[in-house]
């Protein structure tokens, strides 16, 4: 495990209680918070700073911590390698470190996975080993409800979110008191909150399913109950029969879930379905939904799949179909640098791809550290041409090797 933070000490926990899974080392830059887990856990643990040093722990017993992922990513006593950081950059490097060591990889870190994805994807297939994106999180949990309704011979048609609380302006000052109750990063609460958290997803699930968005950060509309998705989205005009639609509703009742339209026009399944008692829609088209999705609770099926059977839950397999692109949060002007997903400066919205090729734009998991040329104004697209960028940055040297992949 790398990343001990709120998410990775829920995986830590959660690997502790599931029969035949053993979390053998774990690191974090934050050497001390990896180590208060571990104790308490009740694991006996070692520091480590070595190979030497993490096998020797591992065999005697002891859970090995260090503030190097990629000693956790080269150790050979390593199945599976969870990466639950929040850095973009060094999670990709992790991935692919534990790649080329044959190791099979779960991406928590759905930015790194969305940006990197394809090309981490590519690497994996190459080595013989499962990349997936992880189980508990939104598009991983709306992946396995499309499975289902397909076998039973139902098309997806729309894949959704049902979002509680949006404010495209959110920022970690504002934020604290909404993320100290979550016991979050006020970033990263943040970047819930403004829906660049929700757009990433939708795109990952895009990029899996071959799917694609109406309108630049989808339609989101408000509703009372899931079901008057019927009422907002005319799906015999907005569905070519083909490419699922990936959105979400606001307000929904249940919140916190996923939904999936599914289209079938066989008069049997329409009567089946009218008589029964549960509620699905008015035929040819039925909306399934979860009224959940429980993040590291639920996290440990894929780590399994991928080992056991070598089975991913969701990748990358469409390509770059859609990307989350950075619009400005307030004003901003030439020589500004721009501080990343969750911060001051900008709020991702989801688009697809096919409509960025003249200019396109800056996607936000590279919106950070980069310095702006001209002035921006609130609520305007920042586009690539925007930026000053070195081409050898490494970020995005491995964004254009994952759009050729």
């Amino acid at each position: 495990m790398i990343g001990v933070g709120n998410i990775g000490r829920g995986l830590v926990y959660q690997i502790s209680t599931t029969p035949g899974m053993e979390c053998v080392a774990i690191a974090d830059i934050h050497l001390e918070c990896a180590a208060a887990w571990s104790a308490r856990l009740g694991r006996e643990y070692d520091i480590v700073e070595t190979q030497v040093g993490m096998l020797a722990a591992i065999e005697g017993g002891s859970l090995p911590v260090c503030g190097d992922g990629n000693l956790v990513a080269q150790c050979e006593m390593v199945d599976v390698l969870v990466d639950s950081t929040s850095s973009i950059t060094s999670g990709s490097l992790f991935a692919l470190h534990a790649i080329a060591h044959h190791k099979h990889v779960v991406m928590m870190n759905s930015e790194a996975d969305l940006i990197f994805g394809p090309y981490l994807l590519k690497q994996a297939e190459r080595e013989g080993v499962v990349y997936t994106s992880a189980d508990g999180d939104q598009h991983t949990v709306l992946k396995r409800l499309i499975n289902e309704i397909e076998l039973w011979g139902f098309k997806p048609v729309l894949a959704g979110n049902m979002k509680g609380y949006l404010d495209r302006y959110s920022n970690p000052t504002d934020i604290v008191p909404e993320a100290e109750k979550r016991f979050m990063d006020p970033k990263m609460c943040a970047s819930y909150t403004d829906g660049t958290k929700l757009c990433i997803e939708m795109a990952l699930i895009g990029n899996s399913i071959g799917g694609r968005t109406l309108v630049p950060g989808m339609l989101g509309p408000r509703v009372k109950d899931i079901y008057d998705v019927f009422q907002y989205f005319d799906f015999h005009t907005l569905w070519d029969g083909n490419n699922p639609l990936v959105d979400y509703v606001q307000g929904a009742y249940p919140s916190g879930g996923v939904f999936v339209v599914g289209f079938n026009d066989h008069p049997h399944q329409k009567e089946t379905l009218g008589w029964y008692p549960c509620r699905l829609g008015p035929g040819p088209y039925y909306v399934f939904h979860r009224p959940y999705h429980l993040g590291h609770i639920e996290g440990m099926a894929c780590i399994a799949e991928a080992y056991l059977d070598g089975w991913p839950v969701l990748q990358p397999t469409c390509g770059f179909m859609t990307n989350v692109y950075a619009y400005a949060k307030k004003d901003l002007h030439q020589g500004d640098v721009l501080d990343g997903i969750g911060g001051y400066s900008a709020y991702g919205l989801i688009e697809n791809c096919a409509d960025n090729q003249s200019h396109p734009g800056l996607p936000i998991c590279l919106a950070e550290d980069v310095i702006l040329r001209r002035d921006i104004r609130k609520d305007e697209k920042i586009l690539l041409e925007d930026i000053a960028y070195e081409l050898s940055d490494p970020r995005f040297e491995t964004f254009w090797l994952a759009c050729q992949s």
